[in-house]
């Protein structure tokens, strides 16, 4: 599950820095971004627990 997390976590940061570049996907690639950053926190959290 963390290396799947992980995956999602980066194809979000690579869509995001895209879509930064281009301005064509405009709100939804920030969303992605907020996506991705709640994804890492969660990810050092429950590893902090085991």
């Amino acid at each position: 599950m963390g290396n799947f997390l992980y995956t999602i976590v980066m194809i979000l940061v690579i869509f995001w820095a895209i879509g930064f570049f281009a301005y064509s996907a405009g709100t939804f690639i920030h969303i992605l971004l907020v996506i991705a950053v709640i994804a890492i926190i969660f990810r050092l959290i429950q590893g902090s627990k085991i």
